[in-house]
């Protein structure tokens, strides 16, 4: 692995590795709920407080400093998901944008008008919808197999009716890894006449994002699971954007995408700490670029500049964490009372692994191993319907899930491992 990827050089770029817990050196293993920072992103985020701090418009020179940024930053995360730099729209996290453009959405849908959801999904793609329930929309959630945790695709497709205006889609699952193959699903939709919102938060992490190539309607994202501050992004079409009928203070300023979804002073900062975020990625790509020439041209063919080295900085990333996500899931399903949830072998998913011990609580199990250095997360992580119900794990507290991340080594999961049997043993 690190004939292409120099980990070493990933690694001190994150000054919170250096940390230690009751003498064990920390082990992040929380990135689904968060990655750790790159002192670069930081250091941008202080650059733009120091030195070009102001509001928007101004005639001076800190505010069109501030304006460039802000624009810079529309086309950095253009060039991460391939789209143009008006059909991005920052905001405070991707459930405020999705409560955001749900709301908007709803202003030109009516009572009988069908919305699909799916049993597979964080609450931020849910809960807005079922909200709708109020105004007379009808919510239909779409199942999921409890054996594999993958949707059911019969029942989508049964739920998918002319009746149907939105289509609220999980791409891959923060629960339990499971990637959805959404291209079909999204011209199902599309046949019917329904838009697509794509909850892309678990996903953006892990694998290259092309929502033009998909054809998605809207996605939302959020930086801050991709080395960036706590913000979100949402990518819209142009053209469903300038549909929108949102809601803001000055009502009259309603016809301008992308700022009419962004209500409010901007989180500059955080907005020129996001884009940085996809620039480390990009240099993971320039560090990795004859492998990726090498073992993915066809997949790169075409791209050009920031967003062939984005692409390719992703595929590293896959590359390098599918191994290790492999070898702890084998470890796992090879332990006496341990239990791995998911998708089968060989099936689409991301480097998260979800487990649980016989005999303990999801908490239980977490507690022992953040006391030993080891930081996982435990609970439903907000995908509650898949944890609590379709999986009916509430009684044990949920899963325990651990997220494997660019900095993170096989050494690390070699130490988990172990001690997670040693936890196992004593239960």
């Amino acid at each position: 692995m690190e004939l292409f990827y120099d980990v070493k050089k990933i690694r001190s770029q994150f000054p919170a590795l250096n940390r230690k817990v009751n003498g064990n050196p920390a082990i992040y293993l929380d990135g689904p709920g968060g990655t750790q920072v790159p002192k670069r992103v930081v250091d941008k985020m202080t650059d733009y407080l120091f030195y070009h701090n102001a509001n928007a418009h101004g005639h001076f020179a800190t505010s069109r400093e501030c304006d460039a940024l802000h624009e810079a930053a529309r086309e950095t995360m253009a060039d991460f998901l391939n789209c143009y730099a008006e059909e991005i729209v920052f905001g405070d996290s991707s459930t405020t944008n999705n409560l955001m453009l749900t709301f908007a959405l709803a202003r030109n849908m009516k009572a009988g008008d069908e919305v699909i959801i799916t049993d597979l999904d964080h609450e931020s793609n849910r809960s807005p919808w079922r909200h709708m329930e109020e105004r007379g929309f009808v919510i239909k959630s779409v199942k999921v197999n409890p054996d594999t945790c993958q949707l059911d695709l019969n029942d989508y497709r049964e739920k998918l009716t002319d009746k149907t205006k939105i289509v609220a889609l999980n791409w891959a699952s923060n629960g339990v890894g499971t990637i959805t193959d959404i291209k079909p699903l999204i011209d199902g939709a599309h046949n019917k006449g329904a838009l697509t919102i794509i909850d892309a938060v678990h996903y953006a992490p892990h694998r290259p994002i092309d929502v033009k190539a998909l054809d998605i309607d809207f996605l939302v994202c959020s930086p801050y699971k991709f080395f960036g501050p706590h913000m979100g992004v949402l990518y819209g079409k142009a053209e469903e954007l300038k549909k929108l009928e949102t809601y803001r203070v000055l009502v009259e300023g309603n016809t301008q995408p992308p700022e009419k979804l962004e209500t409010g002073t901007p989180q500059f900062e955080s907005i020129c700490g996001s884009a940085e975020a996809v620039e480390f990625i990009a240099d993971i790509g320039h560090d990795c670029e004859a492998w990726a020439e090498r073992e993915h041209s066809e997949t790169l063919a075409g791209l050009k500049g920031r967003r062939w080295y984005i692409v390719a900085g992703m595929l590293a990333i896959e590359e390098y964490e599918e191994p290790m996500a492999k070898k702890l899931r084998k470890a796992l399903m090879q332990m006496d009372k341990v239990k791995v949830f998911g998708p089968p072998e060989g099936e689409p998913r991301t480097s998260t692994v979800s487990f649980l011990i016989e005999g303990l609580r999801a908490g239980e199990v977490a507690r022992a191993m953040g006391d030993q250095g080891i930081f996982v997360w435990s609970g439903h992580y907000y995908a509650k319907e898949l944890i609590n119900e379709v999986l009916n794990l509430k009684s044990v507290g949920g899963l325990v899930r651990i997220g494997l991340a660019p900095y993170n080594t096989e050494e690390e999961i070699d130490r988990t491992i172990e001690v997670i049997k040693e936890i196992a043993s004593k239960a």
